[in-house]
């Protein structure tokens, strides 16, 4: 299949293009950026440049590459992520899944793409309610905290224009927080995040029992491919298969790196430092089942656990 990979040369894109070209796909890889075409060509693409949010740029460089499918991976937090004003951090992102999203769609619609698959996450936005972990029919959270308030409500606005589009079949891929090779959780680099529990600077707030759910990178872009080849129109939960809750997984992680035990420090206090949006993802957040991607996909995630990968050769 002819496929068109919206953020090439992002972090999971750069593990996804792979996959695909090793599966006997043809793949247009899109950047931004002119100076990452090379790259782009190393990873077994085709590169075009065009700016995302730029509808005729991306409906230009969608018509040239005639592809069957688009994989819209488009995001922008490479920069980090300041909890405190997550709504600034992921005002670029924001943009990506609401007029990102339009751009590409419209642009598919334009050459009747078969598949459109889109990314989006599953580590926080479920509703902070009734069970801990979550399954893809239950509700995202209405009543968010007002930081992370654009980030929901561009999620909502993904999910809805993508399963929605009756000229295709469109795909979300719910994706768990990444960790491993070029993301914030990886070792050799170390990425942000790992060097934040090596300093013991990422301590557990409250009673930290809210549930994370985490996917190494190479699972995401398997179940990517996977979506590509077998998935039907819908929305999955890619995440593996050990959902627990931050007072577990930290000090997990900081032994599989060789750093000490995390911190731990009253909810109030992690407010002061971190904001209401890291407190609640500490404390409340739900986790998500991988079933219905397990059953429909035929995926099943290398790596178990964030303990198994980060044990992993590169990690």
């Amino acid at each position: 299949m002819r496929v068109f990979v919206a953020g090439a040369t992002g972090a999971i894109g750069q593990r996804l293009v792979p996959k695909l070209v090793a599966g006997g796909h043809e793949v247009v890889g899109m950047t931004s950026k002119a100076e990452k075409q090379d790259l782009i060509r190393e990873l077994g693409a085709q590169p075009v440049v065009a700016d995302a949010l730029d509808a005729g740029a991306v409906a230009g460089a969608v018509s040239g590459a005639e592809p069957e499918a688009i994989i819209h991976e488009l995001t922008a937090l490479s920069g980090g992520i300041d909890m405190r004003k997550m709504d600034e951090s992921f005002a670029l992102t924001n943009r990506l899944r609401t007029e990102g999203t339009d751009h590409l769609l419209s642009a598919g619609r334009a050459i009747g793409v078969r598949k459109f698959i889109a990314q989006s996450f599953a580590g926080w936005p479920y509703a902070r309610v009734g069970g801990m972990v979550k399954s893809e029919d239950a509700p995202l959270d209405p009543n968010p905290p007002e930081r992370a308030r654009s980030g929901i409500e561009a999620i909502r606005h993904l999910e809805e224009a993508v399963t929605e589009a009756d000229w295709t079949e469109g795909i979300v891929l719910r994706y768990g927080g990444f960790y491993g090779p070029g993301t914030s959780l990886s070792v050799d680099p170390p990425g942000e995040q790992t060097e934040l529990l090596q300093k013991r600077w990422l301590p557990i707030v409250g009673d930290g029992a809210g549930i994370w759910s985490l996917v190494h990178i190479d699972d995401a872009a398997s179940a990517t491919v996977a979506a590509l080849e077998r998935g039907n129109r819908g929305i999955y939960n890619v995440v593996d298969d050990a959902p627990a809750p931050a007072r577990e997984l930290l000090p997990e992680m900081a032994e599989a790196i060789g750093a000490k035990r995390p911190l731990r420090l009253p909810r109030w206090v992690g407010r002061l430092l971190a904001g209401e949006v890291a407190v609640l993802m500490m404390t409340e957040a739900r986790g998500a089942s991988n079933e219905k991607a397990k059953r429909e996909l035929g995926w099943t995630p290398r790596f178990p656990s964030i303990t198994d990968g980060l044990a992993a050769k590169g990690r």
